[in-house]
């Protein structure tokens, strides 16, 4: 996974698939959003690689940084939205998306396009912040 903050409040999110990905950077990008302490939408158009397993060791780090972060998470991360062009994956994310919440504190939303992705961001972003995002 990577991040891409340049627009921030909108945080762009990919998911790298190779063995030789740095995910320590992932969460130092991650926390640089958090730091901000201004809410935020998760975007991303790529998933995760459904046949990859995480080991023990990152499954144990993923679950200490969340722990970690909790309350930030809770707070500042409105939401995950998912571009998803596909309406039979979209109907399996919806399912996902209860588990997704309960474990990472912040619900998964799915759009079929960008422009609807950027829209549900908007409107979040200005029902929290009473602004909105150009």
């Amino acid at each position: 996974m990577s991040f891409d903050s340049t627009n921030f409040p909108l945080v762009w999110v990919t998911f790298e698939k190779g063995p030789d990905h740095d995910h320590d950077k992932d969460f130092q990008a991650f926390e640089a959003s958090l730091s901000r302490g201004e809410p935020f939408v998760l975007l991303t158009d790529s998933t995760p690689d459904e046949e990859h397993e995480h080991s023990q060791e990152e499954n144990k780090r993923n679950a200490l940084w969340m722990k970690k972060h909790k309350a930030e998470l809770r707070s500042l991360v409105l939401a995950m939205i998912v571009i998803e062009p596909s309406a039979a994956k979209r109907l399996a994310f919806k399912a996902f998306g209860v588990a997704f919440a309960k474990f990472w504190g912040y619900p998964l939303r799915i759009a079929s396009s960008r422009e609807e992705a950027l829209e549900i961001a908007g409107t979040l972003l200005s029902e929290r912040t009473g602004s909105a995002v150009a």
